[in-house]
């Protein structure tokens, strides 16, 4: 099966969709002022937060309809955006009706944003529900193409975005290479730490044409990975934060503020923890969603292959390792207050609802290195290539066969213990877990450490993002996959070398996977296909899944 892109006005925006609900007021943008287009987010059965950027300081007139001409306006109000707030301007527009359609849009005197298109969270009984799965998007490496596949789609409902919605590197960094080539180099220019920095960069992300679209045509439901404040952060700092950048309590706090101004996310009481973002989304009766933060309330620091490798030379350092080293239970990946809500939430969704997925942003199948040792790189590459260090050091890791990263649950294997037990306890072991942060796609069987099976893992590639194994070539790239895929047990299927997103369709008696790839993100023309597609089906409390 395969979609192709259509044609662009001189603007760069699609001229029309596929979608029947999206005219062609949705591709071209009618005001200056309104610069960075509309979005919707974090739906409840009866409200949903609008959100807009203007280019300037200025009162707004926002309004709610039934149709796309805005004959039939069931709400609207008056706000302004201000400097404080870089010029967002968010609403919680309450009283609107369970499981349906409405559009929006906001206006300024004769300036008029492009409308976009929302929906409530049902209620009661439900048939079927479609989710986008998406994560990575990193603006120097192409265009955010997965994004206008989203947006093209009248088949989905909602979008849950998983985290590196932003990259927050400068262009010294990874990635400047291709932005250069494509006239998409970072801004601001350098590795961003401020409050400024953050909105700046923001802001650069939500001009791409596709960002733009998928917002106006789908309401988001996000979360953030690392890269929203900085590479692998944990509660007391960062991987890519050094002592002369500042203190990281200020950094992260910063990177927050912009995140809730720039997202469709709804903001918490005047007194919570904006750190604190997990939520919970009940589908009717037929499925729920809760979302994990695994970053800045819980997470232990990570341990670096880097500081024990060289000494795993006998199997007994290799043991105390595995056994001490990662195996030390005072190492968490998510709050008490998290493992609270989380309890909480699944044992009502036990109780009403069909299907439990989990919004979570690192892969948590247990995914080790295969011996890989007798595999040659490409001869085009020298012994002094980064590509080359890195596979010898994938090499080292196969040897002992260890996991592949330990930002990941792989690198907290008592804490993921943990979450499995919590499970366990609410007689959740059905779970349906969303991933994204590997750049990579992933089909996998979950299990517990006793063997007991704890559902699927449907793991999204990025939106820009290159896969690890890429850069190795093609040939090689997929050898890797394959042995991946054999080495571990709970990985069915996994591909490293495609962009996209993953359509994730819930019915009443089975849930579809589609794993949607990309063919181009160089440029705004490009062709999709679906490289994998799953069929999950229950017996009690457990979850199968076979190839379609």
């Amino acid at each position: 099966m395969t979609f192709s892109r259509r044609h662009f006005i001189k603007s760069g925006l699609a001229t029309g969709l596929v979608a029947p609900f999206i005219q062609p007021a949705f591709a071209v943008p009618t005001s200056a002022l309104f610069d960075c287009g509309v979005a919707s987010g974090d739906p409840t059965y009866e409200a949903v937060i609008l959100w807009t950027h203007t280019a300037q300081p200025v009162s707004i007139v926002w309004q709610v309809a039934e149709d796309l001409h805005f004959t039939r306006i069931v709400k609207q109000g008056r706000g302004d955006t201000v400097e404080a707030s870089d010029c967002t301007f968010k609403v919680d527009v309450t009283g609107l009706t369970p499981g349906t359609v409405y559009y929006y849009r906001f206006i300024a005197g004769k300036e008029q944003s492009e409308p976009g298109r929302t929906k409530t969270l049902p209620q009661g009984s439900l048939d079927t529900l479609s989710i986008a799965v998406a994560s990575c998007s990193n603006y120097p490496f192409g265009y955010f193409n997965a994004y206008h596949h989203i947006a093209t789609d009248a088949d989905i409902d909602y979008v849950v975005h998983l985290g590196d919605y932003i990259y927050e590197y400068g262009q010294d960094g990874w990635g400047d290479k291709e932005g250069q080539a494509l006239n998409r180099r970072h801004q601001p220019a350098n590795e961003i730490v401020s409050l400024a920095d953050y909105r700046m960069r923001h802001r650069q992300y939500k001009t791409d044409n596709g960002s733009r679209l998928m917002h106006a045509a789908h309401p988001l439901i996000p979360t953030w990975d690392d890269h929203e404040s900085a590479n692998n952060p944990y509660m007391n700092g960062a991987q890519n934060h050094q002592p002369d950048e500042g203190s990281w309590a200020a950094r992260r706090a910063a990177s927050i503020q912009a995140y809730y101004e720039w997202m469709p996310v709804r903001e918490p009481g005047n007194d919570a923890d904006k750190a604190k973002l997990w939520r919970h989304f009940d589908f009717g009766h037929l499925a729920t969603l809760t979302t994990l933060e695994t970053r800045h309330t819980g997470r232990s620091l990570q341990i670096d292959y880097g500081e024990h490798l060289k000494q795993l030379n006998t199997e007994q350092s290799l043991r105390h390792f595995i056994e001490t080293v990662l195996g030390d239970p005072g190492r968490t990946m998510i709050s008490i207050a998290m493992e609270q809500f989380l309890e909480t939430q699944l044992r009502d969704s036990v109780k009403q609802a069909t299907w439990r997925l989990i919004g979570n942003q690192i892969p948590i199948a247990r995914t080790h290195v295969p011996a890989v040792n007798d595999l040659a790189l490409p001869a085009s590459l020298a012994e002094s290539d980064p590509v080359a260090a890195h596979f010898a050091y994938f090499i080292a890791l196969g040897k002992l066969d260890l996991p592949i990263y330990l930002d990941t649950w792989d690198g907290y294997p008592v804490a993921r213990e943990k979450f499995y037990q919590l499970c366990q306890s609410v007689n959740a072991t059905d779970l349906i877990v969303l991933t994204g942060d590997s750049h990579a796609f992933w089909a996998n069987q979950l299990f517990a450490g006793d063997g007991d099976p704890m559902g699927v893992e449907l793991g999204t590639a990025g939106v820009t993002s290159p896969g690890d194994f890429e850069s190795l070539g093609p040939q090689l790239a997929t050898e890797l996959d394959k042995r991946v895929s054999e080495h571990n047990r709970e990985i069915r299927w996994t591909d490293c070398q495609h962009r996209g997103y993953v359509k994730v369709r819930v019915n009443t008696d089975n849930v579809n996977a589609q794993f949607v790839a990309v063919n181009n993100i160089t440029s705004e023309h490009y062709q999709a296909s679906i490289l994998r597609e799953y069929q999950i089906t229950k017996q009690g409390n457990s979850l199968s899944m076979a190839l379609v």
